[in-house]
């Protein structure tokens, strides 16, 4: 609980200090969101990544908002019952018909009762998260039918481009492959930002979250799974390699890394939904600067680099991405809709060493999916082939990831 006094005076301050703060760019995401009354607009994604910015931009043309992070230390102490505290100084300080906006809203333990309350007297109403799991499952509680959800993750490769003025070609790319998409750190160049970001996420969003009292085991394996994307892993091979006693503890580690955006798991493709369960998942990472930053050895592979910046556009715009592997393997297979829409092969630099079992592996995927039309993403190179009535475009990274 707070008094009404300091719940005030810290409402005073970061409305100040939220209107005072720099819109940045124009995010891609933002096009998409729109404001609806009764129904809470939820922008979730990893720390640091722009949520309250593109919240800036969503309510720049609106006359009236009311604001609260609940990430504030002062706020410390912070419960349901002062929700209503705060509305009562809303309207003292703005008068009424203002737009809600709360940061890290899953803070509050059940804060969607709260914001039920509010999409059922109409209001707009909008909310950042980090962690996943907690946002969703309050949401499909309370707030069934009443809310909206978008992911932000860190700046694309075009969102790039306009952050530094650049063109589009294999210099500018090769440049956002290696620093990644955080706008504070692209400001600043600071790798300690990276650093403590990591930390950030693991402390704030899981250890104290959680509970977790092995911590050099989380850190651990979160920085080998950041740093070793478009590998296969397995539950049991990882509780070996860090010497954990249960199975369990490694699940549900990755389940929180998942949660907090860290990481993503992509099973392989099947259509029995029990074989994509049990059969070995890959992992990527949320961007390169920060796995860069935090282990020497990403920044050395410019392979897994590249497939994880695919990886990342593909994810921003589709739910269901998996791995192909029979006799042959292919990168990605993109499911929308309950109908296979790509498969793609990703290829650092197409040459006469790995041209054969580049489209080898994507010709056999084509055929186990039936698709006419396949994709391999380079570096730099435009080509295409026919084999058959397959046909393959060959497109360099750069181009497609604008295309996208």
């Amino acid at each position: 609980m707070i008094t009404k006094e300091n719940l005030k005076q810290i409402i005073i301050s970061q409305k100040e200090g939220i209107m005072k703060a720099d819109n940045g760019i124009t995010r891609d995401k933002l096009k998409e969101i729109k404001l609806i009354d009764s129904f809470a607009i939820i922008i979730s994604g990893i720390r640091r990544c722009g949520k309250s910015t593109i919240s800036r931009q969503i309510l720049k043309n609106e006359k009236n908002f009311y604001y609260l992070n609940l990430e504030d230390p002062r706020l410390d102490g912070f419960e349901l019952s002062d929700f209503n505290k705060a509305d009562e100084i809303f309207l003292e300080l703005y008068g009424s018909g203002g737009i809600y906006f709360f940061d890290e809203i899953q803070t509050i333990d059940k804060w969607e009762k709260y914001i039920r309350f509010l999409a059922d007297k109409k209001s707009k109403i909008l909310i950042t998260g980090s962690n996943a799991s907690l946002l969703s499952k309050e949401l499909g509680t309370k707030l069934t039918g009443r809310h909206i959800s978008y992911e932000l993750f860190p700046f694309s490769y075009n969102e790039f481009l306009e952050f530094f003025n650049l063109n589009p070609n294999k210099e500018s790319y090769e440049r956002f492959l290696f620093e990644g998409g955080f706008p504070e750190y692209l400001e600043k160049k600071e790798d300690r930002l990276l650093n403590e970001l990591l930390n950030d996420v693991l402390m704030r969003d899981i250890v104290s979250r959680f509970r977790i009292k092995n911590i050099s085991t989380l850190k651990k394996l979160a920085i080998y799974l950041i740093t070793n994307v478009g590998k296969e892993f397995s539950y049991n091979s990882l509780k070996k390699m860090l010497e954990v006693k249960s199975v369990q503890s490694i699940i549900n580690y990755i389940s929180y890394l998942e949660d907090a955006y860290l990481i993503f798991t992509m099973p392989l493709f099947s259509y029995s939904y029990k074989k994509q369960l049990v059969n070995a998942k890959k992992v990527y990472s949320i961007d390169n600067g920060l796995s860069s930053i935090n282990s020497v050895s990403f920044s050395k592979d410019k392979g897994i680099m590249f497939e994880n910046s695919v990886f990342l556009q593909l994810k921003r715009k589709y739910k269901e991405i998996f791995y192909f592997k029979k006799n042959r393997e292919c990168d990605f297979i993109v499911k929308e809709q309950e109908k296979i829409k790509y498969a793609i092969q990703i290829c650092y630099e197409l040459n006469e060493d790995n041209k054969k079992r580049e489209i080898e592996g994507l010709i056999e995927a084509m055929e186990e999916l039936k698709l006419k039309e396949g994709l391999i993403i380079t570096l730099n190179q435009t080509d295409s082939f026919e084999i058959g009535d397959k046909k393959i475009k060959v497109l360099p990274v750069w181009r497609w990831l604008l295309e996208e």
